[in-house]
């Protein structure tokens, strides 16, 4: 703990403010774009659960490479980014299906709530698990990981699984819009 306190920096905020701006933009980016697939890769397409992790996944990685090209190099950068980014969304699905399933609904504003608690949940592991013993197979491992991790985010919205994480609550669709 006191690792991460030594860590909790400007940089650190400044990193939580980039991904809660830029995810909560990023929700409207596939429809600024008129529909561009290439940008729906990245950005929401739809309303479903999976769609909605990527608020979060991909403003954090864009975040934390920025970090690792102009910081300091970590070296348990690929390990702790995993962590982060799947702790994060997890605490989201997590959230979001425990506080719909006792209400019976969603609510927006607490959907934006899960949002926030997914981002500070996410910079805090990784803080936690950067601190840890750098080894060679954390590195391996949390690269394997991360590639893991991002090919089902590239592909997931192109090719969705047909359960409910994917499916827009909205239109009773899965994936991009037909």
């Amino acid at each position: 703990m006191q690792k991460i306190r030594e860590n909790l920096n400007f940089q650190t905020y400044f990193g939580i403010g980039f991904v809660l701006v830029l995810g909560t933009l990023s929700h409207f980016f596939f429809d600024w774009s008129g529909e561009n697939r290439l940008v729906g890769i990245f950005a929401a397409v739809n309303e479903s659960t999976w769609e909605h992790l990527k608020l979060l996944f991909f403003p954090a990685l864009l975040f934390w490479v920025l970090e690792w090209i102009f910081g300091k190099k970590k070296p348990n950068l690929l390990w702790s980014v995993f962590w982060g980014l799947f702790a994060g969304t997890a605490t989201i699905v997590v959230l979001f299906y425990t506080y719909s399933g006792v209400l019976g609904k969603n609510l927006a504003p607490i959907d934006i709530l899960t949002f926030v608690v997914g981002v500070l949940v996410a910079f805090f592991v990784k803080l936690y698990a950067q601190s840890g013993t750098p080894t060679a197979r954390k590195r391996l491992a949390g690269g394997i990981l991360l590639a893991v991790l991002l090919l089902c985010y590239l592909l997931f919205t192109a090719f969705p699984p047909h359960i409910g994480l994917f499916l827009d609550p909205v239109t009773g669709t899965y994936g991009f819009p037909v």
